[in-house]
Parts: C-alpha cells; sequence; structure tokens
C-alpha cells in the first residue's frame, strides 16, 4: 500500500520538535506526549486543507 504523496511528514517532524525543543529549553525536559499532539494535529490539518485545495482545483477544471 502506497501513501500519498501529500502526507505532511517534514511538516508534522518541525512543529513536534519544535515544541520538545522549546519545552527543553524552557523547563529541561521534553514531554512526547506534549509535542506528539500539536505535531499531529497540526499534519491532520495540513493533510486536510491540502485534499480541499486539490478537489477545488479539479472542480474548477472541469
Amino acid at each position: 500500500m502506497a501513501l500519498p504523496d501529500d502526507l505532511p511528514i517534514s511538516e508534522s517532524l518541525a512543529v513536534f520538535f519544535g515544541v520538545a525543543g522549546f519545552q527543553w529549553l524552557v523547563s529541561g525536559q521534553a514531554g512526547l506526549i506534549d509535542a506528539i499532539v500539536p505535531a499531529l494535529l497540526f499534519g491532520a490539518s495540513v493533510f486536510a486543507i491540502r485534499r480541499w485545495r486539490e478537489r477545488k482545483r479539479r472542480e474548477d477544471e472541469s
């Protein structure tokens, strides 16, 4: 099973490392769940927006 080309893997990783790094700098420790949740939410929203834009573009072409 192939993964879709529009998965926001790099964007999600960037949010994960950004949140984890900020937590580590501020409090000296990074919470795994505290960094994964915003990364997954951001990735899901980017994925949904990309799908919506692609569907809208196809409708405009026809």
